[in-house]
């Protein structure tokens, strides 16, 4: 019995880690990225795609015929713009955030300050000078 409670503890300890929480928000907010990015390729893109192939439906209805079925080069299309999108979109937010790293890490940390004995060299120093 206390395997099975270390394991359950074990693994509370692992799902309450802060990255495990961060991975679960990026998969949801993933998704909804997902649909958005869908909406814009099926619902903006294709229509003005399927104006310059020489009709006004959607590019995801292009395909063509061969012996064995049809071939769905539109569905492929649409899957290559949702990629290429997400890709570009996680490319900036990426590139961002580690904008913001080199920044903090770029601030260079103050000098330590001297110490009470550097202080007073520093002024015995200055006043043999003063007396040369």
């Amino acid at each position: 019995m206390s395997k099975s409670k270390g394991f359950i503890a074990e693994f509370k300890q692992f799902i309450a880690r802060g990255n495990v929480l961060d991975l679960a928000v990026g998969v949801i907010i993933g998704g909804a990225f997902s649909a958005i990015t869908s909406s814009l390729v099926n619902d903006i893109i294709n229509p003005v795609l399927g104006i310059f192939a020489g009709g006004n439906s959607a590019l995801s209805n292009l395909s063509f015929t061969v012996p064995g079925g049809e071939v769905m080069v539109g569905s492929f299309l649409n899957a290559v713009l949702n990629f290429l999108i997400m890709a570009f979109a996680v490319f900036c937010l990426v590139k961002a955030v580690n904008s913001l790293h080199r920044k903090k890490e770029a601030a260079p940390p103050a000098p330590p300050k001297p110490s009470n004995e550097e202080v007073l060299l520093t002024e015995i120093r200055d006043l043999l000078k003063e007396k040369t």
